[in-house]
């Protein structure tokens, strides 16, 4: 069965940092591009960020470009996202996915089944 399960969010000032984890099972992880979905309140869930099945190739959203760095761990099936510079704008729940194929366009639609997320609240 597969599952993803975050952790690591919580409430931070603006500014502050944050790093969350994804542990993945259920499938050969090694083998899939991981990403990181967030979904603000009231809004669509939208793409985040992309991680390569090797980690060799990242991409991310404008919006979080040079703030936000992912990274993964392949012999403990997990995905990370580093945060920092922290904003208001970045309230979210924020979920981990993946596929084997990597796609740098925003379609959550592209994706199964999906954890419980891990919130994050920038707030001063």
């Amino acid at each position: 069965q597969v599952q993803f399960v975050e952790s690591g969010g919580g409430l931070v000032p603006p500014g502050g940092s944050l790093r969350l984890s994804c542990a993945a099972s259920g499938f050969t992880f090694s083998t899939y591009a991981a990403y990181w979905y967030r979904q603000p309140p009231g809004r669509e869930r939208e793409l985040v960020a992309v991680i390569s099945a090797g980690g060799g190739r990242t991409s991310y959203a404008d919006s979080v470009k040079g703030r936000f760095t992912i990274s993964r761990d392949n012999g403990q099936n997990a995905v990370y996202l580093q945060m920092s510079r922290l904003k208001p704008d970045d309230t979210a729940v924020y979920y981990c996915n993946a596929l084997l194929g990597y796609y740098t366009s925003n379609d959550a639609r592209r994706f199964g089944s999906w954890g419980q997320g891990t919130q994050v609240t920038v707030s001063s």
